[in-house]
């Protein structure tokens, strides 16, 4: 089995955790922070803005099970790339939607995707997501881990996580794990 990491941020890292922990080929994906400039932020700095940092899924598959390119189909389900720093009522840079490229490859597969998706006006608004390299992932709180599966009742939960989950588990059911 083979190993890849990709890095995404759209908006709360909670909706994207949870379905891309449900894909096959994932072998996990952990909430966390990437792209700012302070070590070791916590969700406090975070949400004040003062860490630079986006609120991140680090996913790692097997790339003979799920492309890179499927992750990112997925990606670009699952959020608003037309919203600059923010999702929904969610507002801020944490918020901003990013690609955080590993590899060259990555990078020019991840500028391919937008290029494909605003030549086929898939949106209404141009794309704002950054393609930018990774730098440090730090791992969010552990109560962020799982945070879906663990609160589904939790009101954002129920009002923004659920709907996104239902969105994809529908559109993707034949790339969900048994």
């Amino acid at each position: 089995m083979s190993h890849a990491v990709a890095t995404l941020a759209g908006g709360c890292f909670w909706c994207l955790e949870t379905v891309f922990n449900q894909l096959r080929g994932v072998e996990s994906a952990v909430s966390g922070y990437m792209g700012g400039h302070t070590a070791n932020p916590t969700y406090t700095g975070i949400c004040n803005g003062d860490t630079g940092h986006a609120e991140v899924v680090q996913v790692t598959f097997d790339p003979d099970v799920i492309s890179y390119r499927e992750l990112l189909d997925v990606f670009f389900t699952l959020h608003d790339p037309t919203q600059l720093n923010r999702q929904g009522n969610d507002i801020g840079t944490q918020y901003r939607s990013a690609i955080f490229w590993h590899t060259p490859e990555q990078k020019a597969e991840a500028e391919a995707v937008i290029a494909e998706l605003t030549s086929a006006r898939q949106f209404d608004a141009p794309i704002v997501t950054e393609v930018t390299e990774a730098t440090t992932f730090y791992p969010a709180e552990d109560y962020h881990q799982r945070y879906f599966a663990s609160n589904p009742n939790q009101p954002y939960c129920q009002f923004v996580v659920a709907p996104k989950v239902a969105k994809a588990r529908a559109k993707y059911a034949a790339r969900l794990k048994d």
